[in-house]
């Protein structure tokens, strides 16, 4: 069982005073060299103007688009779309995986910490059907604003509750927003977990603004006009592309099955969609620190239940966090309108 008390209140950042597990992950970090970064306010460049004047030699994605030759930031063949969908699992999840099947489509899904311990039987369906799991933060809140032992503990509680449902622990990660500097990389890759960006092309990120149809600032019709029009930068690109979507909300995923989805595969010439790693060329077992073969990969780390003595079984851990599992979801749409 998940109980309730063996882990950080959902959606709020762990609290990291005299807890024994972010002090063993901090030990990861030993012999890593983690640049002397200040946080910044609170990942936003309005919000933080002197961080955004450093935005190069920090190498703030947020502000600029810097990225390190460690990110992956684009499949490399043309006309090949990287498809994953960040902050799930979530209830609406499962009929974007029966589109998936039906298609015959696998992704990469960035999940949340808070959403795996509320429902795990979404996250064992989203791994049984082939799909690759890559951790993004437990509780979405951006990674520059936070310390670095914030950051251990963001990262490491979700690897935790990943491999305590799976039984394996990701070697990817995506930052929530793209909220990523030099900092939040070295601790990210000391913890073996790469970092994953969404491409930026011509015209700007490849984000499909999903997230701005719940919070209320664009429409559906206006999302699927610049999907449409990322659609026509990736055909000028010499590489393919990895988009940003969202499985949280219901109407995110109806845009996915009902329109982006197919918009690409019926496109002419059509798209190649393919999870990211597929189209990184990563074999499977790279995917997870417990088979990987890159050294880099297979830090040793104190993420599994068994470590700690905590039972996981999934169905009792959706009935003890199902209750609270979207308890501040709702006003997550609108605080990513107010980050980006």
């Amino acid at each position: 069982m998940f109980n309730a008390a063996d882990w950080p209140e959902l959606d709020k950042v762990p609290p990291t005073d005299n807890d024994p597990l972010i002090q063993e992950w901090m030990k990861e970090l030993d012999g890593h060299d983690i640049p002397d970064i200040t946080p910044t306010q609170d990942g936003s460049c309005a919000g933080d103007p002197a961080a955004a004047a450093q935005a190069e030699e920090r190498g703030w994605w947020t502000c600029g688009g810097w990225t390190s030759g460690n990110d992956i930031v684009a499949c490399p063949d043309k006309m090949t779309w990287g498809v994953s969908f960040d902050d799930g699992p979530a209830p609406y999840t499962p009929k974007l995986l029966k589109y998936l099947e039906d298609k015959d489509l696998n992704a990469t899904f960035f999940v949340v910490g808070s959403r795996v311990v509320s429902y795990p039987d979404i996250l064992i369906a989203e791994y049984m059907a082939g799909h690759e799991i890559a951790v993004h933060t437990w509780s979405h809140h951006p990674l520059t604003a936070l310390t670095n032992e914030q950051i251990v503990a963001e990262l490491g509680y979700t690897r935790r509750a990943i491999q305590a449902v799976l039984g394996v622990t990701p070697t990817t990660m995506r930052a929530p927003f793209g909220d990523i500097d030099n900092r939040v990389r070295a601790i990210s890759n000391a913890m073996g977990l790469q970092p994953i960006i969404w491409t930026t092309g011509p015209g700007g990120p490849f984000d499909t603004n999903d997230w701005h149809v719940p919070a209320g600032t664009v429409t559906g019709e206006q999302q699927f006009e610049i999907f449409e029009g990322l659609l026509g930068n990736a055909t000028i690109m010499d590489t393919g592309f990895i988009v940003l979507e969202h499985d949280l909300f219901e109407i995110t995923v109806d845009l996915a099955v009902g329109y982006t989805l197919d918009a690409a595969l019926t496109h002419n010439p059509p798209f190649k969609l393919e999870s990211i790693g597929t189209c990184m060329g990563m074999p499977p077992t790279d995917l997870y620190q417990e088979t990987t073969t890159n050294k880099s990969q297979s830090g040793q780390h104190s993420s599994s239940a068994a470590a700690d003595g905590t039972d996981s079984d999934s169905n009792a851990a959706g009935r003890v966090f199902a209750s609270s599992a979207f308890a501040g979801v709702a006003a997550a749409a609108v605080a990513l309108a107010g980050l980006l």
